[in-house]
């Protein structure tokens, strides 16, 4: 959730850390000149309670009528136009949820990279490895789950995990569960009802409940349990700041079934068994409460790991990534407290440049047998540089390990963080990804003002009072600032994957870098060897948003967006071989239109900020890999679209978006 729409300025990152820390980096230098840190994090350790159980519910769909609030505002940064038809109450809620709404810049990276010129990759135009696709949770669904009571939301962050025949996806602020021959068995649920909460906002008075975000799903063959894992802003989040991360743990292996909640508070300044982070510790960050924002999911044999980067409430600015570890059995099992085991990256004193971490993704391993054993369990994290860097570009990547892990079944856990950095081929922040062109009836719908509406000419009065600029062009597509995406642990490699600058034949683009490192610690430090290092580009395209997952026999797969000249955001994957690298570029889904949602618009935030995906996802099932990517599905003119019901384009779309999901079986 870096963002759900246009962000603030720029954020003031670590710009005095290098001399408030000179000290620690000098004597930190020889180990840096190795490749490893010899550092320890330090922890702070905290009970939390189980908060009762959840389920799948089905819920009616709501109409498609555009109704008071429309975006979030805890969530985004957009202009809120006032709208035909919403009500008093409704107004009244807008106004005072809008009134000191908190609006936090959470991406650091300083300037975009030069990429490095490139081949491009082949195109496969056989699918043999593709068993299955099917279309997964769009933006109409999500907005109309729960009989409409939920926001408008951009990009869809998605998550995906599979096991013991069942398929589940979350998306934003909704889930689905699929069986894994590609049938629903569910409707679409909205996550609010799910943890137990009031809905996203009532419609009849306008007030909102909890804003949920950034979904993460684990299933563990371990345990036999599903784990679903969300962001949650409490609704008074604008006044507290408080915010927290609700673990949801099936009783079973089967999703349908009950699920045990837990909430983790992640604002971090002292209220709820937080600990306190003083802004006087920190560079270009601040003090809490701070967001828990961006969290991901790992695990191995003994625990179960959730990351976030943390962002101070009140300036600008970026404190650490937070790694948060509890024990995996405590919460398949149902217990009524887990221990909780937390680091703060920022403590963690030789660092490369003396910059904490920033989205520490943990790394899935494909089976029981691919875990890390040595030093009383390890679990292995990945995370990149270039973001904090005024080039825009690195070639190291950071590793992490927390070692004696088996410990957290026990009454005091004893953990140990360590980092160190492997090189690699220089990567860099890409360039935003630009669409081929086609129907984009929202666009168009701004621009027009001779179309004869209940309220005027112009099509867009037919939604709202407020008149935008009539100047809207097709956005291009955020293409992500080169922060670790997905990680894998399979046999004895760590896998990663993350967006780059490329150039091809002369020609700036975003391609996908990845790199297979093999880990070497101990309790004192980390080592990484580079073993498998390579970049997929496509001339006059892009590719964004990898999600990565590997067999232990070093094959696997990985997904991403495909889109630009010659595509519209399709759903894509290559396959991967720890000797060989990456395959030709297979399709799984073409789009079949340009991406035309709300935050690609000035009308709706200027300047604007055109969102796709924070993150895809990819998960192992047996010999299989499930993908599950963004993509458009739909297409339609500006006169389907001003059909009605309005917006609807025949129950494909909505009238502020039209994004869609890919899940896909893919045996490597």
């Amino acid at each position: 959730m870096r963002s759900k729409g246009a962000e603030m300025k720029q954020a003031r990152v670590f710009d005095s850390l290098a001399a408030r820390r000179l000290c620690a980096l000098a004597g930190a230098a020889v180990f840096l000149a190795m490749g490893w840190a010899q550092a320890q994090a330090a922890t702070v350790n905290r009970l939390i309670q189980q908060a009762g159980t959840g389920f799948v519910q089905s819920l009616p769909e709501g109409t498609d009528t555009v109704r008071g609030l429309e975006f979030d505002p805890r969530l985004a940064g957009v202009a809120e136009p006032e709208i035909h038809g919403s009500g008093a109450a409704a107004a009244a809620a807008s106004k005072s949820v809008r009134s000191g709404g908190r609006k936090v810049n959470r991406s650091i990276a300083r300037h975009r990279g030069r990429g490095d010129d490139e081949n491009e990759s082949a195109m496969s135009r056989s699918r043999p490895e593709l068993q299955l696709s099917i279309d997964g949770i769009n933006f109409r669904q999500q907005r109309l789950a729960n009989g409409g009571n939920q926001f408008s939301v951009e990009p869809p962050d998605q998550a995906l995990c599979v096991g013991n025949g069942f398929v589940v996806e979350a998306v934003n602020t909704v889930m689905r569960v699929f069986s894994t021959s590609g049938s629903a068995l569910s409707s679409v649920v909205d996550l609010n009802t799910f943890y137990g909460y009031p809905a996203a906002i009532n419609r009849s008075t306008g007030v909102p409940g909890p804003a949920i975000t950034d979904p993460i799903c684990h299933f563990d063959a371990d345990t036999q349990r599903f784990f679903l894992v969300v962001l949650t802003l409490d609704a008074d989040f604008n006044a507290t700041g408080r915010n927290h991360l609700d673990i949801a743990v099936s009783t079973g292996p089967n999703p349908l079934g009950t699920w045990n909640i837990y909430r983790l508070p992640v604002q971090n300044d002292g209220t709820d068994g937080t600990p306190m982070h003083i802004g006087a510790n920190y560079a270009g960050g601040g003090d809490c409460p701070c967001l828990g924002d961006y969290p991901h999911i790992g695990a191995d044999a003994h625990g179960i790991y959730l990351t976030t980067n943390e962002f101070p409430l009140t300036t600008d600015g970026f404190n650490a990534a937070q790694v948060y570890a509890l024990s995996k059995r405590a919460l398949a099992a149902g217990a009524a407290s887990v221990n909780v085991v937390q680091f703060d990256t920022i403590d963690n004193l030789l660092q490369p440049d003396g910059t904490p971490g920033f989205t520490v993704w943990p790394a899935i391993s494909p089976d029981a047998r691919s875990f890390e054993r040595d030093n009383g369990g390890t679990q292995y994290f990945m995370s990149s540089q270039a973001v904090f860097n005024d080039s825009g570009d690195d070639n190291r990547i950071r590793l992490w390990a927390l070692t004696n892990t088996r410990s957290l079944d026990s009454a005091s856990p004893s953990l140990r963080l360590t980092a160190g950095v492997a090189k690699v081929r220089r990567y860099a922040v890409p360039p935003l990804a630009d669409q081929k062109n086609g129907s984009a009836p929202l666009k168009d719908c701004i621009n027009d003002t001779t179309l004869a509406t209940p309220y005027g000419p112009g099509c867009w009065q037919y939604i709202f009072l407020n008149e935008p600029a009539h100047d809207e062009v097709l956005s291009p597509l955020d293409s992500n600032d080169s922060r670790m995406q997905q990680v894998s642990f399979a046999n004895g490699l760590l896998w990663g994957a993350l967006d780059t600058a490329v150039k091809v034949r002369g020609r700036e683009q975003a391609g996908i870098a990845y790199f297979a490192i093999k880990p070497d610690v101990d309790d004192r430090r980390v080592k990484g060897e580079t073993k498998t290092q390579g970049v997929i580009a496509l001339r006059d395209n892009n590719l964004t948003y990898p999600a990565l997952a590997m067999l232990g026999n070093g094959r696997g797969v990985m997904a991403f967006t495909l889109v630009g000249m010659d595509h519209h955001p399709t759903a894509a994957y290559v396959g991967m071989d720890d000797r060989r690298g990456a395959s030709d570029i297979r399709v799984a889904a073409e789009g079949v239109g340009p991406q035309d949602g709300f935050s690609g618009y000035k009308a709706f935030g200027d300047p604007p900020r055109p969102r796709w995906g924070d993150y895809g996802a990819a998960a192992v099932d047996g010999d299989t890999i499930w993908i599950a990517s963004e993509y458009v599905g739909q297409t339609c003119a500006l006169s389907e679209y001003v059909s009605a019901p309005f917006g609807s384009c025949g129950g494909t779309r909505t009238s502020l978006g039209n994004w869609g999901t890919r899940i896909s079986k893919v045996r490597p």
